[in-house]
């Protein structure tokens, strides 16, 4: 926000306001005041007393106010007395002030920009007119994160993110939701996933170690253009979707590695339930207990290795052909067999994403 902009309205308003009327930063430094030669004067405390008082502050003589926020003002208006008038001056001081910020950062702060962008509220065409209009880059590779918190957390989600990524020319952090934080990085033009896989797993360590606090991060693929930001923005909300059927133990899940359950996550489910119903005898899946499905998922971790699987089993080997040779028998597939393995991997698959059903975006 432009000091010169605050210092325009208080100039014009000085003659309408016989008092000495100015704005504060959340430094308790003058920045602007009708009397020119207070600003840069420090006014000690102010911003600390404000975060106990009730709406206004009166302190040495001065009645203090938000702009915007009150729970974390980036800026007071004062005014001098600590009486009605000077309260009622500070809120319509406050008010006029509020809203040229508001005007402003619409129109110019490049944070603001990126939401409109993520989540589709400008025209494509428009793009690049207010591109050039805020000097951003257009053609700067980025990637896009979604970190979800999970849980309440004493410390608001939006400053915890920001104060991890300070530096605003290259790292937006913009608030989606109550519990929803994107986070618009700049990348290198050789970019690998795995940097971004980095990045998130510091975040996920911080916030957990430090704040007490668990979060999952999606994560979108680079975009070498600033209109393909909603894109990423999308893949990472889908990241997360399809992560929470998939892959629940992870907290973070890249759009790039979602591998074959992208394309379920992506199908009717009426044509999901048609494939089951084809690939399984009536009750056949049903039938199968804990012990049996412990042991598919061993065999599918080890590469389909039976000696491997029965070693990581601590069972002998022919017990592990016995129950394989179980399995064939309730389901008809031998999953022994390449061909059959992969058909009974996505029917689990698939049989997990009907159970879940997700929401789709």
């Amino acid at each position: 926000m432009s000091n010169r902009l605050f210092q325009s309205i208080i100039h014009q308003m000085k003659d309408a306001v016989d008092r000495v009327i100015g704005v504060l930063d959340e430094n308790d430094v003058i920045i602007s005041c009708s009397e020119l030669g207070r600003i840069g004067e420090t006014r000690a405390n102010v911003n600390s007393e404000f975060s106990f008082s009730a709406g206004f502050l009166t302190h040495g003589g001065y009645t203090y106010r938000a702009i915007g926020s009150e729970v974390k003002p980036e800026y007071l208006v004062f005014v001098e007395g600590e009486d009605k008038t000077a309260e009622k001056t500070s809120l319509l001081l406050s008010i006029s002030l509020n809203n040229l910020k508001s005007l402003y950062d619409e129109k110019y702060d490049k944070s603001s920009f990126i939401k409109n962008i993520i989540l589709d509220n400008i025209l494509p065409s428009d793009i690049y007119i207010k591109s050039k209009e805020l000097h951003f880059s257009s053609d700067v590779a980025r990637i896009v994160y979604l970190i979800k918190f999970l849980g309440k957390v004493d410390v608001v989600p939006f400053d915890l993110v920001q104060n991890m990524f300070p530096d605003k020319t290259k790292d937006y952090v913009i608030s989606v939701g109550e519990s929803d934080i994107v986070l618009v990085s700049e990348v290198k033009p050789n970019y690998d996933m795995r940097e971004a896989e980095k990045i998130a797993e510091n975040m996920v360590d911080t916030f957990q170690t430090e704040f007490y606090t668990r979060v999952s991060v999606g994560i979108g693929t680079a975009v070498d253009n600033i209109k393909d930001l909603a894109r990423s923005y999308k893949e990472a909300q889908v990241a997360l979707e399809v992560g929470k059927v998939f892959d629940t133990e992870k907290n973070i899940i890249s759009y790039e590695n979602l591998g074959i359950g992208r394309l379920i996550y992506q199908l009717p489910t009426t044509l999901c339930e048609m494939f089951l119903q084809e690939v399984f005898k009536k009750g056949s899946l049903e039938s199968l207990d804990s012990e049996t499905l412990m042991t598919i998922q061993y065999f599918f971790e080890n590469n389909l290795n039976v000696s491997e699987t029965s070693r990581k089993l601590f069972v002998h080997r022919n017990t592990l052909v016995y129950r394989l040779e179980k399995i064939r028998k309730l389901t008809g597939l031998d999953l022994r067999e390449f061909d059959h393995a992969i058909t009974f991997k996505v029917a689990l698959m698939v049989k997990k994403y009907l159970t879940s059903k997700p929401v789709k975006y």
